[in-house]
């Protein structure tokens, strides 16, 4: 700790021992054993008494274990379940792997750019349809997707634009997910055609006079979304506030609360229902703007029509297609910001390009070849079966459990990865960027922490790399369950804690 400090001659011994004790702490731990006191006396204060902590700390540099508490507990992770489904694609699919989204026609348009027939978009499960991936602008999301099909030389489409979204198995949310997430930007339905997140960002503004219902503007601009406004401008200090309800199978939100006259804009964003719907209303009006007119119909197909009527490629041309960002942008935009959608379709994309060898595969949802798939890449990790047991790909799910021992493996395992770097880099960083952008802010954690955040109602969890004040790389992995922090302080800070021990750790590990 630098800088000077003054001391009064008036201080008493009992003065000098306190602040020697203060200095002492503030300083960081300068031994093993020091550390270890502070953690476990850090884990084991009454606020969590009625609570459940896994903590497992170990040295990247020289296989020691500093700590661990309950670290073979098997514990709810929330969103470092994205951990193993970013670690799997990585290993199975590769940095440089990209999902296909094709266009199928009956046949080549001819001279005049007709088809005459219906145009088919088959998508793969391609989460890069976003906004978020060409720095906010909603109108570049589906712009390739529109210039192949131009490139194509498709001026007009007498038929319908259908979009298939059968490539997955499954229902459109992961197991264990709750319906009162689905609504949520959160709990977004999956489909293998996904587009701006499957969710439509929501701006509300006042209106121009008290009385008036607030006006809502939808980005991108939609009319797939019916508003039933319940909203209403009151007067300046007035409340300020909005909320949503979205009725589960519908496209039907209705707006509550107020907003006081010449206030700020508020912010929110609605899931829709049926994604692969939303994309073609969506591309239609695109290609429109194009200049390209879409005669028919808008349709779906989903996994279980083509039970009745597979796909056959054999019957159609594919007239034009577009590529994904590479894996290692994918895994990065799910890792950062723990975008629950992208994870579970990551972990549908690996069971479905990487042979699970399962007699009954065809009887089998995608997230359950996932999920074997999964098993198998944890046993080559050197993680012991049973220490991991998740369902589905974003730790969404309230029945994932894992112990804090199977993340140090797998954490360990990465760092070693020949996809390592790529790893690394999808992790969100204290104090710069994704979950970790406001957290660990003037501590020796900020820059330094490299990690995934999780939370869930009464669950957090943190869990990565750290080097230490003294030079030693660490690897972590902490959960905290059951934790009611009324009165206290939240369970985030809690774990920001033990991360700001780890960094500021003076002392060194033997082999």
């Amino acid at each position: 700790m630098g800088g000077m400090v003054t001391l009064s001659k008036g201080l008493g011994v009992l003065g000098l021992v306190v602040l020697a004790a203060t200095l002492q702490a503030a300083e960081g731990a300068r031994s093993v054993t020091e550390l270890q006191q502070r953690l476990a006396a850090h884990v084991g204060e009454a606020r969590f008494n009625a609570a459940l902590w896994g903590v497992k700390v170990e040295s990247l540099d020289t296989g020691a274990t500093l700590f661990e508490h309950n670290a073979e507990r098997l514990l709810k992770p929330a969103s470092n379940n994205k951990l193993y489904t970013g670690a799997l694609a990585l290993d199975r699919l590769g940095p440089g792997f990209r999902i296909r989204t094709s266009v199928y026609a009956a046949g080549k348009p001819g001279r005049s750019g007709v088809v005459k027939g219906d145009l088919l978009i088959y998508g793969r499960g391609d989460p890069s349809f976003a906004a978020r991936f060409n720095n906010g602008d909603y109108g570049k999301s589906l712009a390739p997707l529109v210039e192949a099909i131009a490139a194509a030389g498709i001026k007009r489409v007498k038929g319908d634009l259908v979009g298939d979204e059968s490539y997955f198995r499954g229902p459109p949310m992961g197991s264990g997910w709750t319906w009162d997430d689905l609504q949520y930007y959160y709990g977004a339905e999956v489909s293998a055609l996904t587009l701006e997140d499957n969710t439509v960002d929501l701006v509300f503004q006042p209106g121009a006079v008290e009385g008036a219902a607030c006006e809502v503007i939808t980005r991108p601009k939609t009319d797939y979304l019916t508003f039933v406004n319940f909203s209403e401008t009151v007067a300046k200090g007035g409340r300020r506030d909005i909320t949503l309800q979205r009725p589960i199978g519908q496209n039907v939100v209705q707006v509550f609360g107020s907003l006081p006259v010449g206030s700020a804009d508020l912010t929110d964003a609605v899931a829709v229902h049926d994604p692969a719907l939303f994309f073609v209303t969506q591309l239609r009006a695109a290609l429109a703007a194009r200049g390209i007119r879409v005669e028919g119909q808008l349709r779906t197909v989903n996994w279980l029509e083509r039970q009745v009527k597979p796909f056959d490629a054999a019957r159609f041309s594919e007239v034009a297609h577009v590529e994904s960002r590479p894996m290692a942008e994918l895994v990065k935009q799910m890792m950062k910001p723990s975008q629950n959608l992208y994870a579970h379709l990551l972990l549908l994309q690996v069971a479905a390009n990487v042979a699970t060898n399962v007699p009954t595969r065809a009887w089998r949802t995608t997230e359950d070849d996932g999920i074997a798939v999964l098993r198998t890449f944890l046993g080559e990790a050197g993680i012991a079966r049973g220490e991991v047991l998740v369902e589905e790909g974003s730790g969404l799910s309230r029945s994932a459990l894992v112990t804090p021992q199977a993340t140090v493996e797998l954490l360990k395992f990465m760092a070693k990865h020949r996809y390592a770097g790529a790893f690394r880099e999808s992790l969100p960083i204290a104090g710069v960027d994704g979950t970790l952008r406001a957290r660990l802010k003037g501590t020796a954690a900020e820059k330094n922490v490299l990690a995934k955040t999780g939370t869930l109602r009464y669950v957090n969890a943190l869990s990565g790399y750290v080097t230490s004040a003294a030079g030693e790389r660490l690897v972590f992995s902490m959960m905290l369950n059951n934790y009611n922090p009324e009165g206290n302080r939240s369970g985030r800070a809690e774990l920001d804690d033990v991360a700001v021990m780890l960094a500021e750790f003076a002392g060194r590990s033997a082999k």
